[in-house]
């Protein structure tokens, strides 16, 4: 199950690289990405397949893990209207959504209130 890792990098140039080094020199694939400046730092969401390996790759290269959230991934068609149906669908059933980001191949990453609840909203 993908998960989201949430890291807090300086905002300044090199920082991201060290990040992409690290989960590439221990095999962590990259599934999705999403990164902000937020009060001078770089809040980075990262989606992984394996957090564990992911945990400690950032660990080990001084990058602190400071949340780990499971995620809704969700195969969606790139074309207008799309992200609307799927918030449309979620709302209606009540799920909020937290954040999100989209990621390879074309899938949207949704950090909900009720996960199990908008896994079967969207199934």
């Amino acid at each position: 199950m993908p998960k989201d890792l949430q890291v807090e990098l300086e905002d300044r140039p090199g920082t991201l690289a060290q990040l992409g080094e690290a989960l590439g020199q221990a095999g962590v694939n990259i599934e999705g990405f999403c990164g902000v400046p937020f009060q001078g730092k770089g809040r980075i969401h990262v989606l992984v397949e394996d957090a564990a390996a992911a945990r400690r790759a950032l660990e080990q290269a001084g990058i602190p893990v400071v949340a780990e959230r499971d995620v809704l991934v969700v195969d969606v068609v790139d074309q207008p209207g799309t992200l609307g149906s799927v918030a449309r669908k979620l709302a209606d059933a009540g799920v909020n959504i937290d954040w999100a980001y989209l990621a390879t191949r074309t899938r949207l990453v949704l950090a909900v209130s009720d996960l199990d609840r908008a896994r079967s909203v969207l199934s």
